[in-house]
């Protein structure tokens, strides 16, 4: 317990980059350096958190901290990887509250963004290893890649390609009752999801606040640009209690802080109501993904040993690669700007395959590199 606890704790602390360098991180930690987990439990772990809504490293700690430690395990993981990040962003939070705007962080973050990259590209080459195990899982995650970097929608490309994963099982084992029913679940699925609770505009309301972020929770599949949909949605426009300078000051908090990008809410909650407003908002919006790992946790390796059941898996990991690439690629073309970035990048990269250097150390010094420019305007 104590182990998860450190590990965890130190993960919320330091992971900076969103939900794919979580995950490049978590896997290093528990696969390679721990050996906790094979590569395919882990990779069966991150496709589980995929079919269901929340967020989606956050809900990879919670299944890893039950698999260790069982139910025990599973609360203290989440909350260890939660709580640093709640209370980096609670301080900056009361900073912009107090003195009305945020210290700007551009030169620090412009020095750790490229060694992110390269963490979530030593992530992916490893992870790719045991995912892509057919030609046809390749094509499908090289296709889900394409797709996103098209403008397909991501959780169009992931119900894409549970739904192309049947489909090929099938082809082979003609269980045409089987995939009706795996039709029918997917849609069922898809239908909760879409599903939104309207609230008409009102003086502020910390109940309605409360069930606005356990709303967002319970239902948002996707990433951090899906939350900033919700948020606006529900804090901008329905009820009127954020600006939209705001809300892009609350997302800029989330991305540029490390852990669990959903702590988005703990600094709107801050702003709205202080202390009491971001614990209410932080508990909010992560605990729905506590039930949901609860709830799916014990089926998980029932669901590998299930031959229809393991091909959606596979499907859906070989996807959800494609669009951490995707997303990799996409924030490499703004964080790889200039000579000093690129190289930070490559040192970075050369070191994860080369050591088993802790990717906290590497961050350190991006961040160290990107202050040292400013000051000597390199």
């Amino acid at each position: 317990m104590w182990e998860l606890a450190r590990l965890f704790g130190t993960l919320g602390t330091i992971a900076f980059g969103g939900p794919a360098a979580h995950v490049a991180m978590m896997r290093t930690e528990v696969v390679t350096r721990r050996k906790w987990m094979t590569d395919q439990q882990f990779l069966d772990l991150v496709a589980a958190t995929q079919l269901i809504p929340g967020p989606n490293s956050t809900e990879l700690a919670i299944h890893i901290g039950h698999r260790r430690a069982g139910w025990p395990g599973l609360l203290v993981a989440g909350a260890a990887f939660i709580l640093p990040a709640a209370l980096i962003v609670t301080m900056v939070a009361w900073g912009y509250v107090t003195y009305g705007s945020l210290p700007d962080v551009r030169a620090v973050m412009a020095g750790i963004a490229p060694v992110v990259i390269a963490i979530v590209g030593h992530g992916l080459l490893g992870m790719s290893h045991s995912a892509v195990k057919s030609p046809w899982l390749a094509v499908l995650g090289l296709g889900s890649l394409i797709a996103v970097l098209a403008g397909v929608h991501e959780l169009a490309v992931l119900g894409g390609a549970t739904v192309l994963a049947i489909v090929v099982h099938l082809a082979s084992t003609r269980g045409v009752v089987t995939t009706l029913a795996g039709l029918l679940a997917g849609g069922s699925a898809a239908s909760v999801g879409a599903q939104t609770v309207a609230a008409a505009a009102a003086p502020f309301s910390i109940g309605t606040m409360f069930a606005m972020f356990l709303k967002t929770g319970a239902v948002l599949f996707g990433s951090g640009y899906v939350l900033l949909a919700f948020l606006r949605a529900d804090f901008v426009e329905r009820l009127g209690w954020l600006t939209e300078g705001q809300l892009l000051d609350a997302i800029a908090v989330g991305q540029i802080t490390p852990g669990p990008v959903f702590t988005t809410a703990t600094f709107i909650g801050y702003v709205l109501d202080g202390p009491r407003g971001a614990l209410l908002a932080t508990v909010g919006i992560f605990l729905p993904a506590f039930v949901f790992v609860a709830l799916t946790a014990p089926i998980v390796p029932k669901l590998r040993s299930s031959p229809l059941m393991g091909a959606v898996l596979d499907g859906v990991t070989v996807a959800s690669l494609g669009l951490m690439a995707a997303v990799t690629w996409q924030l490499g073309q703004a964080a790889l700007s200039g000579g000093l970035t690129l190289t930070i990048a490559i040192v970075s990269l050369a070191v994860l395959l080369r050591t088993r250097v802790h990717s906290g150390w590497l961050i350190l010094a991006g961040a160290a590199l990107g202050w040292i420019a400013l000051r000597t305007n390199v």
